[in-house]
């Protein structure tokens, strides 16, 4: 089986990782997708309880069920370890399948700097796509979606619509939950 990865705070979730997902699965050779959010953030940032973000994914993978799944390993590996240790991890846990991780171009000039990048490069097939306004050669397909959790969470706490950067579940959701008001 085929796998790609979209890792990330999903703090929230946003239309631009629902856009991400159907992208990949539309274009590239994989079975699934799965969503992997952040158990902690790696830079310290603040983020929304993991059991909340958890479920806005699932909420998110409703309008594609099968191949768009939410993977809580790096919750269940206890939020410590780096990309290359889910990947471990993960090929050690499936055997038979095969591992594709998806990158923002915003995050592709860092990764020389991430943890063990020679033995990502050597877990999984690198895939990197084309972030609005975060040009590079090796991103792949026409610019995503121009939005970002932290622009969803700064208008959600001036009280301004979101209707068209968030799912309408993921939304409902997040102002029952009283997150990010």
């Amino acid at each position: 089986m085929d796998v790609a990865l979209i890792g990330g705070s999903f703090n929230p979730p946003h239309v631009g990782h629902l856009l991400a997902a159907h992208f990949v699965r539309a274009t590239e050779p994989v079975d699934a997708v799965w969503l992997v959010p952040a158990d902690h953030h790696p830079y310290g940032k603040h983020l929304a309880p993991f059991e909340h973000r958890r479920r806005m994914c699932e909420l998110l993978c409703a309008d594609a069920p099968g191949w768009l799944q939410v993977s809580d390993v790096e919750h269940s590996l206890g939020g410590r370890g780096r990309t290359v240790d889910t990947l471990r991890h993960l090929s050690a846990s499936f055997p038979g399948h095969r591992w594709t991780l998806v990158l923002g171009s915003d995050l592709y000039s860092d990764f020389p700097n991430w943890k063990e990048p020679d033995a990502i490069r050597s877990l999984a097939r690198l895939l990197v796509l084309n972030r609005a306004g975060h040009p590079t050669e090796a991103a792949v397909g026409p610019p995503m979606a121009h939005v970002s959790s932290s622009e969803v969470r700064a208008a959600l706490a001036e009280g301004r619509d979101v209707s068209h950067l968030v799912p309408r579940s993921v939304l409902a959701y997040a102002l029952a939950a009283g997150l990010y008001t």
